[in-house]
């Protein structure tokens, strides 16, 4: 009431009508009670009407705009319907001009528009509201772009009418070099350096490049049109409707889009070469690079067409869009970016050259045009309801993209590669530090840190055990109806499970739950005794600390044979079962090992009892069982020794069951591994390595010696690609023979670029070789690979060089690459392949780090590729002190993108000062270590 009688003074008009009347009624007895009451109005008026002009007057929005600030999301009271964007960049200046009308509806009342803007110039006078209704134009009263949350509010006179409007704004912004929003890349043209314009919206950096509502709920119609130089090549994701050549500039607009999310939408210009292909049903597909490389491009095209062919039958829907096209970046801060029919990827990861790409690199174009192309139906068509189910998005297009590329070359034997997926999962959710697959969001801040193992590994990790539970048959038919229910629209992972526990009749919802909405994951504990298994989980933390999440965990298990298997729910903390049936008194001791998880299809751990563990080594050493079972038994085993719940000699005698093992995938994690295991006992104990590097030597020598240094005719793809891998394993651990073949073979590249001497499958470790030769003193080997470096033209050449570089033991030359990565001679994306230095260099590492933190964070503050610098140098400690001198220096230069990865790093050094001090209190390590590397 007092606020309404401040803001109309007129309403002290009765008032002052009854103290007339007053004076009246009484007579002059009273004209005295009646001039005071009177005097007492007007004093009061007055100081009314004051207080009246001074609100008035006032900015509104520092009190009333408060609302909009901190919060997650957007408020609903409008939903932008379309968007017709205009935009005009100046790739010389490296800056940009927009206009954007954008048609919405207002749904409840408010004088409030509220949407996202980041970085962006507002022109004022050009913003207005226009309600459809009436043909009325309102300007706002007030307009503030409030930069910490990256919003722009727009305060009218008047609350908004309900229904259909059009707001307009224009606006300018920068071309900017931090590889998201609307930004430049650099590419060289007939020796000339030029800029590029790309956008890189995903996750919320639409608002970057036009003011919009950049949440992926918030799905519209795009329509695009850009103002350039009428020689440039200017791809959106709709096909061109016009173009408009003026002299040296042209105008070009685009078929409006179907409905999506903003993060979606990509523009990019520059000078490119494309190569072609259609599908069968008529969809145009392009793969786009720099001038001279389209011949690189041509199995990525390849790829793609079979893609969309293969994804239109598995989800029961054709691609929705009339092209495709493909992109290669050279400056690209992700793999790739799955925008709607303009698919964007880092150079390594479209382009592949017959003579100088590797085995792994052709892979990789496989798997990840594979990744984007599923996102096409899932992430583009559905789209998860908000960053909390990311991991619908990126889970179901890890999992999918080796379903592709399992029937495109099935000689690869991907579903065995796949086990690399929730190996990834495993090591970050097994830290106390971790996060539930939903995690919630609270400031856009958040989202880049989830781009992480989790949504993506531990993401396709449940959905392949969901499938084995389910059914291949029964979870595709369940998915094509959850893909056709929610086409256009947006969804929550609760939708997926309705739909597959609809077209299942099993309790998906209930047993999913457990495996998404907490963190962490089981080990499972077994043991054998009176013809039962006794089974018990608990969560499982590789710090060996207890943890109490519970699971609804799928077991698996076979007796002796793969024909005798049994499935069943473990749904609370223990159970038992029998297995007479399974057993019989003739089976030898070769038939009676037992392997939990078989195929290792469940997200979870196995810890066998001594008995049950040692018939699996005996199994393994006798090839009994298959290569995921091998890889599955080797990964739990390696995990439980870092917990400090298995002994380093148990884990070591295991790793010696593997010795000439034929199958790749088993035994490059063998190799990781023991990489790992090499660092962990040296730092426990000096004089332990030079055992350490004995026994693996002998580990991999004879598997080395079997595939040898070059090609043999008729090889497989895995062949090839273990060759490098072993060969740089022998190079790490010292093996002279190697070594000196390696530095022989790169003396001839140097000769000859195509040398058959040195094939890219082995590049990599003749890179190693021979920077474990380099020192201060002799430094030809540094300066020949930077050579190579800076003459090749090939992404792939070069980042394979730098994460060579680093290995050198010489700190003071680790301490030059690091400045090296640094110079604008390495792309600001490649930094991060040369930041895994030797053991060596360790300290000098974390040194540079401190000293270029400020530039460091200036230059990869703004992306997930920060986070890269802080886990790389910071994990690998293995002392308490280093744990505690990390935390001091970040306490106070923390920033919210890199808040979760720095406390797993420093987790991950506490887990290896308790493994070092575990080690430390082993006896007979020294023996065993003998005994192991003298068997043959």
């Amino acid at each position: 009431m007092m606020m309404m009688i401040i803001q109309n003074p007129s309403l002290f008009n009765p008032f002052r009508l009854a103290c007339s009347q007053i004076c009246t009624e009484l007579g002059c007895f009273s004209t005295y009670v009646a001039v005071i009451i009177a005097i007492t109005f007007g004093l009061v008026s007055i100081i009314a009407f004051v207080l009246y002009c001074y609100i008035q007057r006032r900015p509104r929005s520092r009190t009333t705009m408060e609302q909009f600030k901190g919060q997650p999301r957007l408020p609903k009271f409008a939903v932008p319907r379309r968007y017709d964007i205009r935009l005009k960049p100046d790739l010389e200046a490296c800056k940009f001009a927009g206009s954007v009308a954008i048609d919405l509806d207002i749904v409840d009342d408010t004088k409030y528009i509220v949407l996202n803007a980041a970085e962006l110039s507002v022109d004022n006078d050009s913003v207005m509201f226009t309600n459809r209704d009436v043909s009325e134009v309102l300007e706002p009263l007030q307009i503030d772009l409030v930069e910490v949350d990256e919003i722009l509010v727009l305060e009218f006179a008047e609350t908004l009418p309900i229904g259909p409007g059009v707001l307009t704004i224009g606006f300018d912004g920068t071309l900017n070099d931090k590889m998201k929003g609307f930004y430049r890349s650099t590419y060289e043209h007939n020796g000339e350096k030029k800029n590029m314009a790309v956008t890189q919206f995903e996750p919320v950096d639409a608002r970057r490049c036009f003011p919009c509502w950049d949440e992926p709920a918030c799905k519209a119609t795009f329509k695009i049109t850009l103002d350039l130089p009428s020689e440039l090549v200017a791809l959106s994701n709709m096909p061109i409707v016009e173009e408009k050549v003026h002299g040296h500039l042209k105008t070009v607009s685009y078929q409006e889009s179907p409905i999506m999310s903003t993060y979606l939408v990509a523009v990019v210009i520059g000078l490119f070469d494309y190569v072609e292909d259609h599908t069968s049903d008529g969809v145009r597909v392009r793969v786009y690079c720099q001038v001279g490389k389209a011949n690189q491009g041509k199995f990525a095209l390849s790829v793609a067409v079979r893609t969309l062919e293969l994804y239109k039958g598995y989800f029961a829907m054709p691609y929705s869009l009339p092209k495709l096209d493909m992109v290669a970046i050279p400056d690209f801060a992700f793999g790739a970016m799955e925008n709607y029919g303009l698919v964007t990827y880092r150079e390594t990861a479209l382009l592949y050259d017959d003579q100088h790409s590797a085995a792994a690199n052709k892979q990789r174009v496989v798997t990840v045009v594979a990744h984007e192309l599923a996102h096409q139906w899932f992430g583009n068509l559905v789209t998860m309801e908000w960053w909390t189910h990311l991991w619908l998005n990126e889970g179901f297009a890890t999992w999918v993209s080796y379903l592709a590329s399992d029937s495109l070359f099935p000689e690869w034997k991907v579903w065995t590669q796949f086990l690399d997926e929730p190996t990834e999962g495993l090591k970050l959710d097994g830290l106390a530090e971790s996060h539930p697959i939903e995690v919630e969001v609270n400031h856009a801040a958040e989202i880049t840190e989830i781009f992480d193992a989790i949504s993506y590994k531990k993401g396709a990790s449940v959905i392949r055990m969901l499938q084995s539970y389910l059914g291949a048959e029964r979870f595709q038919r369940s998915l094509a109806a959850y893909i056709k229910k929610y086409a256009g629209s947006n969804a929550k992972t609760q939708d997926l499970w309705a739909a597959l526990e609809e077209g299942s009749g099993e309790p998906v919802n209930k047993l999913m739950n457990s495996w998404t909405k907490q963190k962490g994951y089981p080990v499972v504990s077994v043991k054998f005794k009176d013809q039962n298994l006794v089974f018990e989980q608990s969560q499982f933390l590789s710090s060996g600390s207890h943890g109490y999440g519970q699971w609804i965990v799928p077991i698996t298990f076979c007796c002796g044979s793969y024909d005798v298997r049994k499935n069943f729910l473990l749904q609370k903390k223990s159970e038992t079962l029998n297995i007479k049936e399974f057993l019989s008194d003739k089976r030898d001791a070769a038939s009676a090992w037992i392997k939990i998880n078989v195929d290792q299809t469940g997200f979870y751990r196995v810890k066998y009892d001594e008995d049950l563990a040692a018939k699996l080594r005996y199994a393994i050493e006798n090839k009994y069982l298959s290569p995921t079972d091998r890889f599955g038994i080797l990964d739990d085993s390696f995990a439980l020794c870092m917990a400090r719940q298995q002994s380093l000699s148990s884990l070591l005698t295991l790793m010696g069951a593997y010795r000439g093992e034929p199958e790749y995938t088993v035994l490059s994690n063998l190799i990781n591994i023991s990489y790992k295991v090499a660092t962990i006992a040296a730092d426990a104990a000096p004089e332990l390595l030079d055992y350490v590097k004995q026994f693996f030597i002998s580990l991999f020598q004879s598997s080395a010696e079997m595939l040898g240094w070059e090609p043999k005719k008729g090889e497989g793809h895995l062949d090839a690609m273990l060759r490098g891998e072993i060969l740089n394993a022998l190079v790490v651990f010292g093996h002279d023979l190697t070594l000196n073949e390696a530095n022989r073979r790169f003396l001839a590249f140097l000769g000859d670029r195509n040398t058959p001497l040195l094939p890219p499958d082995i590049r990599k470790a003749a890179y190693v070789a021979v920077m474990q030769k380099v020192s201060t003193s002799n430094r030809l080997g540094y300066e020949s690979l930077l050579r190579v470096y800076r003459e090749t033209d090939l992404s792939q050449e070069k980042t394979r060089i730098l994460s060579s570089l680093a290995s050198c033991p010489d700190p003071d030359i680790i301490l030059e690459v690091l400045n090296f990565l640094l110079s604008s001679e390495v792309r600001t994306q490649d930094a991060v392949f040369g930041l895994l230095v030797s053991r060596e260099g360790r300290e000098t590492a974390w040194t540079w780090l401190k000293v270029n933190w400020e530039h460091i964070s200036e230059v990869w503050g703004s992306g997930y590729l920060l986070t890269r610098f802080v886990s790389t140098i910071v994990s690998p400690f293995t002392s308490f002190e280093k744990a505690k001198e990390i935390e001091e220096f970040f306490a106070i230069r923390t920033k919210p993108s890199i808040a979760r990865t720095l406390k797993q790093s420093i987790e991950r050094v506490h887990i290896n000062a308790n493994w070092v001090q575990s080690i430390q209190n082993e006896e007979h390590l020294v023996q065993t270590l003998k005994k192991l590397a003298q068997r043959e």
